[in-house]
């Protein structure tokens, strides 16, 4: 099998759309969480989702614990499925790497997202606001990461041998994040969407709102009903994919 082709899931193939949203998982998830928006969204639009070494299908691979290792295997990936207008989803360290994605689309003069859609996450010049965590011994590190963040349901946090496989891709993404450094460069040049729980103190509105400095065009920004991982109550997970597909029915339509 083509390597490339397995950092892509389609849930829902629909060879006939006219536009594709490529959508990136927060920190320890995976491409399955977006499995309802695949099947929610306009029949124009095919979800694809993105899945990292150490996730799912590929929870043997060796995660890859740097923004810029990343980028050097995913952008080769994706380039074969940029063949029609798309756009990029992303919560949380997610939002990051949509966000650096695009921008090494747009250094190497590739096709570019028509708008990203960041959820969950503040804007990438703004520092992190705790000590790093990464490095951590793994009971203290999951101690930490559901005091922080939540979402590690108990099932998981008692079942050794699936923690042992997860671990690896979690604190990959943990690293990831917390060695993270904005480089000061350009934005993005096209338009970005912000979105954000109301009662996620890791990304509050004015976080949010500092996107603003990565896009010369005016930010769009909602809040819903929730924390961090508001999306995952269905009322604001399909409020939110109504709003996404709104956005993106706009773009078509001035495409």
């Amino acid at each position: 099998m083509d390597k490339h082709s397995t950092w892509l899931t389609r849930f829902a193939p629909r060879p006939t759309a006219t536009m594709r949203l490529i959508c990136f998982s927060h920190a320890g998830g995976g491409a399955a969480v977006y499995r309802p928006w695949a099947l929610s969204m306009p029949a124009a639009v095919e979800v694809m989702a993105i899945v990292l070494p150490g996730r799912e299908g590929r929870v043997h691979e060796t995660p890859l614990p740097a923004m810029s290792m990343l980028l050097e295997e995913l952008i080769p990936a994706l380039l074969p499925h940029l063949d029609r207008p798309f756009a990029f989803f992303g919560h949380s360290m997610g939002a990051l790497v949509a966000f650096e994605t695009a921008r090494a689309l747009q250094r190497h003069g590739a096709s570019l997202p028509i708008r990203l859609l960041l959820s969950g996450r503040r804007a990438p010049h703004l520092p992190e606001q705790e000590p790093p965590l990464h490095q951590l011994q793994n009971d203290e590190f999951l101690a930490e990461i559901n005091n922080r963040h939540g979402g590690i349901p108990v099932a998981v946090l008692q079942h050794r041998d699936l923690l042992a496989l997860l671990l690896p891709g979690l604190r990959a993404d943990m690293t990831v994040i917390e060695t993270y450094r904005h480089d000061g460069g350009p934005g993005f040049s096209g338009p970005i969407s912000v979105f954000g729980g109301m009662d996620d103190a890791r990304a509050r509105r004015d976080q949010l709102l500092a996107w603003q400095q990565h896009t010369a065009h005016p930010l769009t920004l909602r809040m819903f009903a929730g924390g961090h991982f508001y999306f995952n109550e269905p009322q604001a997970r399909d409020a939110l994919i109504a709003t996404v597909a709104a956005a993106l029915d706009f773009e078509r339509a001035f495409a």
